[in-house]
């Protein structure tokens, strides 16, 4: 990236952390991607997300809400290597009634907020994340196994045989709108929810191609609501996705009343490691 975060060459591979804690190892990964991009020996590198876990490269220990965003980098760990690479902390809600972790997504949210921004954040994935920033400070989090449970439910219990693998995940049909209906008006009802869905099928009141539809708007149906009752009902909401997921959340939370601005997630994450950048090596980036 340039100094006004600009990107100025990209590569992208498949190693994920499970491939790089074992033989392969972080640094060889890394010395590849930065030959592919052509980039300086020392040229400084910041990372975030779970490199910085306790079974990745280094462990960035979490920072603890209340936390500032525009502080991130001051719990930046150097890693022991050629060059200045550092990785960015997680933040954690150390609280024994509602404990929390997240790794990644706080640079995410540095990207997306202003200094003083107060509001929601909703980051849609296979643990979603809902937000609350007050004044640039998270304030508190929580997670929802969204996306997980759906792809559990839908391979490894009964659903099963309910779910089409790939079937479709559009926000417009009435399996998707009928499955958020259930969730938000019963919320408590979830399981009991999930099963009529088979039950449905098997008495021929439904098509097994509706199934991932409808699937997909109970479970993300149960986590706005949720949320909505944790962080005070429907308000302004900035929504960090991409994609037919975040099309999906979209559509669902304008119908459950949030007044939604949607923000590219990979985008948020170039403009925040920007930001920590800048604070980090602020002199050298900017000459």
């Amino acid at each position: 990236m340039a100094a006004d975060g600009t990107v100025l060459a990209e590569s992208r591979g498949a190693e994920g952390m499970l491939h790089c804690a074992g033989s392969g190892g972080f640094a060889p990964v890394l010395r590849d991607h930065l030959t592919r991009l052509g980039a300086d020996a020392d040229l400084p590198v910041l990372i975030c997300g779970m490199a910085g876990a306790k079974q990745g490269w280094v462990e960035a220990p979490y920072l603890t809400t209340p936390t500032r965003l525009d502080a991130l980098h001051d719990g930046a760990i150097r890693v022991d290597t050629s060059g200045d690479v550092r990785i960015l902390p997680g933040v954690a809600q150390a609280q024994a009634e509602q404990p929390d972790v997240m790794r990644g997504e706080e640079t995410q949210l540095l990207g997306v907020t202003e200094v003083d921004f107060t509001g929601l954040v909703c980051i849609p994935g296979t643990h979603s994340k809902w937000v609350l920033i007050e004044n640039g400070v998270i304030a508190a989090f929580t997670t929802y196994m969204t996306g997980e449970l759906f792809s559990v439910i839908a391979q490894h219990s009964i659903l099963m045989h309910a779910v089409e693998a790939g079937g479709p995940l559009t926000q417009d049909g009435a399996p998707f709108r009928e499955g958020l209906a259930a969730a938000q008006q019963t919320p408590s009802g979830l399981t009991a929810s999930l099963f009529r869905l088979r039950a449905a099928q098997l008495l021929g009141f439904e098509q097994r191609a509706d199934g991932a539809a409808r699937l997909s708007g109970l479970l993300i149906g149960s986590e706005i609501a949720d949320a909505a009752q944790r962080f005070g009902g429907p308000r302004q909401l900035r929504l960090m996705a991409s994609g037919s997921l975040g099309t999906l959340y979209h559509a669902a939370l304008e119908a459950s009343g949030f007044d939604v601005t949607v923000i590219d997630a990979e985008q948020a994450s170039r403009r925040g490691l920007a930001k920590a950048a800048i604070n980090l090596w602020g002199a050298q980036f900017t000459s």
